[in-house]
């Protein structure tokens, strides 16, 4: 009745009010070309500003950059070195009235161009909040997930989670001291604390027993703040990322080894992106993301060989489901944390994929680092057995096992 009464009360005032300025960027006219990046300018742990280390080696490869550009009629923006892919990434927009992916395709026939691509678009996976109302005193996870018996085994101690997200509130009460690093990777626009990358970073992390908000799935993880997406329009709009922003978090997550990468967005395939995953898992990284139901395959990354997929309900696509399984988290109703000190509830598969980061953050702990896909134990239709999982074996809950059904509702 509450959550039904505030849904009819948003409707009405949002029926009343003027339509918000879309927050999707129109990123058409940018195209990204990658150029290999010669041994002798590798430099593992180098800066991050796009320097090369040496002189000489940054002139040839803007002056290879600068000819690409004259030949194709291109306009050369900007670059980011990546040095555990050993590409270069150059920004360049297109012309009027040439094609993204016709002009990738021209350009990767250029002998000096180891790829192009368009710059994609990507949108975080929540659904809102229903209301901005105080805390609600129960969190799904307490229940469905044994949360007390949970922290009894691990809490995530010396853990590291990358959430590649929108801004997080680092000087939240349920924050303060849990973000490591708090860095911005979105060009042209100023680091603020968002909406949406508060509430992930709320749901793996927030502080527990400091008598306010909520205590997060591992509480005694430490984070890795990677803005690469941004809110703009209504407070509850969806956060926006393009591949560019997601590819400098994602250097950055794995070339700082993160045990976990949270990627709590969806889009289409991208080829630089699925190359930095592959050389993070390879490492060991776990990365986690939100699946999608409104996309084939669940979206991109959750679609990606490795990436752990996270629903808010069973996947109803028998095929999809044989190819590699998707887990089942809470997704509805989620206390969490939001910018300037308070609390609210939000929806979406964002937010479940949260609760699996914070999960295998606790199973790192328990269990000791490990290098590869966690093994996460399941009750039955992608419901995850938290306990057993964290255990690592086929135990059951402690006390009566709440219904699978329980745990999300598909949004």
């Amino acid at each position: 009745m509450i959550r039904a009464f505030f849904l009819c009360l948003a409707t009405a005032m949002a029926l009343a009010m003027p339509a918000a300025r879309s927050a999707e960027k129109a990123d058409g006219d940018r195209i990204l070309v990658m150029l290999r990046l010669p041994p002798r300018h590798f430099r593992a742990g180098g800066s991050y500003d796009g320097g090369y280390g040496d002189r000489m080696g940054r002139s040839q490869a803007m002056r290879q950059a600068r000819r690409i550009a004259r030949d194709h009629h291109l306009t050369l923006i900007t670059d980011w070195m990546m040095p555990v892919i050993n590409l270069d990434c150059f920004v360049m927009r297109l012309p009027p009235d040439r094609s993204a992916e016709k002009m990738a395709e021209e350009l990767s026939q250029d002998p000096d161009v180891a790829w192009s691509q368009p710059m994609h678009d990507y949108r975080t996976l929540s659904g809102g909040s229903t209301h901005d109302d105080p805390l609600y005193p129960a969190q799904p996870a307490k229940t469905l997930w044994h949360l007390d018996a949970l922290h009894r085994l691990a809490t995530g101690h010396g853990v590291s989670v990358a959430v590649i997200d929108s801004g997080i509130d680092a000087r939240h009460p349920d924050l303060a001291g849990q973000v490591k690093v708090n860095l911005n990777f979105v060009a042209d626009k100023a680091m603020v604390p968002e909406r949406h990358g508060t509430a992930v970073a709320g749901i793996i992390a927030a502080r527990a027993d400091n008598r306010a908000g909520i205590a997060g799935i591992a509480p005694a993880a430490r984070l890795l703040g990677l803005r690469a997406c941004w809110q703009a329009g209504a407070a509850m709009a969806a956060a926006t990322c393009d591949s560019l922003s997601l590819a400098k978090a994602l250097h950055y997550a794995i070339d700082h080894r993160a045990a976990i990468i949270n990627l709590s967005l969806g889009g289409p395939p991208d080829r630089l992106l699925a190359t930095l995953l592959d050389a993070g898992m390879a490492r060991g990284a776990s990365v986690v993301a939100a699946y999608d139901p409104r996309q084939p395959d669940g979206g991109f990354p959750a679609s990606h060989a490795g990436v752990i997929a996270v629903s808010a309900s069973p996947v109803s696509d028998p095929a999809s489901a044989r190819r590699r399984p998707v887990y089942v988290a809470p997704a509805r109703d989620i206390p969490a944390p939001q910018p300037g000190g308070g609390w609210t509830l939000v929806d979406g598969t964002s937010y479940a994929a949260a609760h699996v980061s914070g999960l295998i953050a606790l199973t790192e702990e328990a269990q000791g680092r490990r290098h590869g896909r966690p093994t996460l134990i399941l009750s039955g239709g992608g419901y995850i057995d938290a306990l057993a999982t964290v255990r690592g074996k086929g135990a059951g809950c402690d006390g009566a096992c709440p219904a699978p059904l329980a745990t999300a509702r598909r949004d």
